[in-house]
Protein backbone atom coordinates (compact mmCIF):
# COMPACT_ATOMS: atom_id res chain seq x y z
CA UNK A 1 0.00 0.00 0.00
CA UNK A 2 2.69 2.34 0.61
CA UNK A 3 4.51 2.00 -2.91
CA UNK A 4 0.83 2.96 -4.24
CA UNK A 5 0.55 6.14 -2.26
CA UNK A 6 4.25 6.95 -3.19
CA UNK A 7 3.32 6.14 -7.03
CA UNK A 8 -0.26 8.36 -6.90
CA UNK A 9 1.91 10.99 -5.32
CA UNK A 10 4.88 10.80 -7.89
CA UNK A 11 2.25 10.99 -10.23
CA UNK A 12 0.18 13.94 -8.68
CA UNK A 13 3.58 16.12 -8.57
CA UNK A 14 4.47 14.85 -11.87
CA UNK A 15 1.06 16.24 -13.21
CA UNK A 16 1.25 19.71 -11.37
CA UNK A 17 4.55 19.95 -12.51
CA UNK A 18 3.60 19.73 -16.51
CA UNK A 19 0.74 21.81 -15.71
CA UNK A 20 2.97 24.77 -14.67
CA UNK A 21 5.25 24.07 -17.23
CA UNK A 22 1.95 24.28 -19.88
CA UNK A 23 1.04 27.97 -17.74
CA UNK A 24 4.43 29.06 -18.05
CA UNK A 25 4.74 27.80 -22.16
CA UNK A 26 1.70 29.69 -22.39
CA UNK A 27 2.47 32.77 -21.07
CA UNK A 28 5.79 33.13 -22.84
CA UNK A 29 3.67 32.78 -26.27
CA UNK A 30 1.29 34.91 -25.36
CA UNK A 31 4.00 37.73 -24.17
CA UNK A 32 6.30 37.12 -27.19
CA UNK A 33 2.52 37.39 -29.59
CA UNK A 34 1.67 40.38 -27.80
CA UNK A 35 5.32 42.21 -27.88
CA UNK A 36 5.41 41.13 -31.93
CA UNK A 37 1.97 43.48 -32.51
CA UNK A 38 2.78 46.44 -30.47
CA UNK A 39 6.76 46.26 -32.28
CA UNK A 40 4.16 46.26 -35.80
CA UNK A 41 2.28 48.89 -34.27
CA UNK A 42 5.19 51.12 -33.56
CA UNK A 43 6.80 50.35 -37.03
CA UNK A 44 3.71 51.51 -38.32
CA UNK A 45 3.55 54.30 -36.47
CA UNK A 46 7.22 55.91 -37.66
CA UNK A 47 7.05 54.35 -41.36
CA UNK A 48 3.56 54.50 -42.11
CA UNK A 49 4.76 53.97 -45.85
CA UNK A 50 5.97 50.71 -46.16
CA UNK A 51 3.60 49.65 -48.75
CA UNK A 52 3.62 52.41 -51.31
CA UNK A 53 0.85 52.58 -54.27
CA UNK A 54 2.03 54.16 -57.60
CA UNK A 55 -0.96 55.36 -59.39
CA UNK A 56 -0.15 56.04 -63.29
CA UNK A 57 -1.65 59.01 -65.01
CA UNK A 58 -0.71 58.31 -68.93
CA UNK A 59 2.83 59.04 -68.90
CA UNK A 60 2.87 60.23 -65.50
CA UNK A 61 3.91 58.00 -62.15
CA UNK A 62 2.26 59.18 -58.65
CA UNK A 63 2.91 58.24 -54.74
CA UNK A 64 1.36 59.87 -51.96
CA UNK A 65 3.20 59.25 -48.62
CA UNK A 66 2.09 60.40 -44.86
CA UNK A 67 3.56 62.12 -42.24
CA UNK A 68 4.91 60.15 -39.18
CA UNK A 69 3.75 61.43 -35.79
CA UNK A 70 7.11 62.88 -35.68
CA UNK A 71 6.54 65.39 -38.70
CA UNK A 72 8.66 63.43 -40.97
CA UNK A 73 8.00 61.58 -43.89
CA UNK A 74 9.88 58.15 -44.10
CA UNK A 75 9.28 55.41 -47.33
CA UNK A 76 10.32 52.15 -47.76
CA UNK A 77 12.21 52.18 -51.05
CA UNK A 78 15.71 50.24 -52.74
CA UNK A 79 18.89 51.27 -53.47
CA UNK A 80 20.41 49.26 -56.23
CA UNK A 81 17.59 46.74 -55.94
CA UNK A 82 18.12 46.36 -51.95
CA UNK A 83 15.30 47.59 -49.25
CA UNK A 84 16.20 50.83 -47.49
CA UNK A 85 14.03 53.18 -45.76
CA UNK A 86 14.63 56.34 -47.12
CA UNK A 87 13.80 60.03 -44.88
CA UNK A 88 13.11 62.31 -47.20
CA UNK A 89 15.49 65.16 -46.38
CA UNK A 90 15.29 68.45 -48.25
CA UNK A 91 17.93 69.88 -46.42
CA UNK A 92 20.37 67.72 -47.49
CA UNK A 93 22.45 68.31 -50.89
CA UNK A 94 22.48 64.75 -51.96
CA UNK A 95 21.25 60.70 -50.72
CA UNK A 96 23.20 60.02 -47.56
CA UNK A 97 23.65 56.32 -46.37
CA UNK A 98 24.95 55.48 -42.76
CA UNK A 99 28.21 52.82 -43.30
CA UNK A 100 26.55 50.11 -41.93
CA UNK A 101 23.33 50.25 -44.90
CA UNK A 102 26.95 51.38 -47.93
CA UNK A 103 28.17 47.94 -46.80
CA UNK A 104 25.47 45.92 -46.59
CA UNK A 105 24.36 47.14 -49.77
CA UNK A 106 28.06 46.73 -51.31
CA UNK A 107 28.08 50.47 -51.88
CA UNK A 108 31.94 50.72 -52.95
CA UNK A 109 33.33 53.62 -51.36
CA UNK A 110 35.08 56.50 -53.49
CA UNK A 111 36.85 59.44 -52.78
CA UNK A 112 37.03 60.62 -49.33
CA UNK A 113 36.00 63.83 -47.98
CA UNK A 114 35.86 66.05 -44.46
CA UNK A 115 32.09 66.89 -44.11
CA UNK A 116 30.29 68.63 -41.46
CA UNK A 117 26.87 67.10 -40.75
CA UNK A 118 24.23 67.76 -37.84
CA UNK A 119 26.15 65.20 -35.75
CA UNK A 120 29.54 67.22 -36.37
CA UNK A 121 32.48 66.88 -38.74
CA UNK A 122 33.72 63.26 -40.36
CA UNK A 123 35.09 61.32 -43.04
CA UNK A 124 32.72 60.70 -45.32
CA UNK A 125 33.00 58.92 -48.84
CA UNK A 126 31.72 59.59 -52.58
CA UNK A 127 30.03 56.63 -54.08
CA UNK A 128 27.52 56.62 -56.81
CA UNK A 129 24.15 54.20 -56.84
CA UNK A 130 23.19 52.67 -59.90
CA UNK A 131 19.33 53.41 -59.16
CA UNK A 132 17.04 54.54 -56.41
CA UNK A 133 13.25 54.03 -56.11
CA UNK A 134 10.20 55.11 -53.90
CA UNK A 135 7.54 52.88 -55.32
CA UNK A 136 8.03 52.66 -58.77
CA UNK A 137 9.14 55.99 -58.81
CA UNK A 138 13.24 55.66 -59.93
CA UNK A 139 15.97 57.48 -61.16
CA UNK A 140 19.51 56.18 -62.19
CA UNK A 141 22.81 56.98 -61.70
CA UNK A 142 22.99 59.18 -58.78
CA UNK A 143 25.66 60.88 -56.48
CA UNK A 144 25.79 59.90 -52.98
CA UNK A 145 27.72 60.24 -49.69
CA UNK A 146 28.20 57.62 -47.42
CA UNK A 147 28.18 58.75 -43.77
CA UNK A 148 30.57 57.14 -41.09
CA UNK A 149 29.32 58.65 -37.94
CA UNK A 150 25.70 58.62 -38.81
CA UNK A 151 23.67 55.95 -36.75
CA UNK A 152 20.99 54.01 -37.22
CA UNK A 153 19.82 52.79 -40.48
CA UNK A 154 17.64 55.44 -42.43
CA UNK A 155 19.31 56.58 -45.41
CA UNK A 156 18.52 60.63 -46.21
CA UNK A 157 17.03 61.12 -49.77
CA UNK A 158 18.47 64.09 -50.57
CA UNK A 159 17.63 67.12 -53.44
CA UNK A 160 19.66 65.12 -55.86
CA UNK A 161 16.77 62.78 -55.80
CA UNK A 162 13.76 64.91 -55.08
CA UNK A 163 14.51 67.92 -57.43
CA UNK A 164 13.30 65.66 -60.26
CA UNK A 165 9.70 65.74 -59.10
CA UNK A 166 6.66 67.91 -58.38
CA UNK A 167 6.18 67.65 -54.70
CA UNK A 168 3.05 69.04 -52.97
CA UNK A 169 2.18 69.01 -49.61
CA UNK A 170 -1.13 68.81 -48.25
CA UNK A 171 -2.29 68.17 -44.56
CA UNK A 172 -0.28 65.60 -43.24
CA UNK A 173 0.39 63.67 -47.38
CA UNK A 174 3.07 64.10 -49.65
CA UNK A 175 2.36 64.08 -52.98
CA UNK A 176 4.92 62.96 -55.86
CA UNK A 177 4.89 63.24 -59.29
CA UNK A 178 7.10 61.95 -61.92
Amino acid sequence: MPDNDTDLKKQGDFISRAGTSMTVIAWVIFLIFLFSIFDHFIDQRNNPNQNIATVVYGQQKQISLQRNPYGHYISNGTINGHDVVFLLDTGATEIAIPESVANKIGLIKKQSIRIKTANGTTTAYKTRIDSAALGDIRLYDLSATILTNMKGSEVLLGMNFLKHFEMIQKGKTLTIKQ
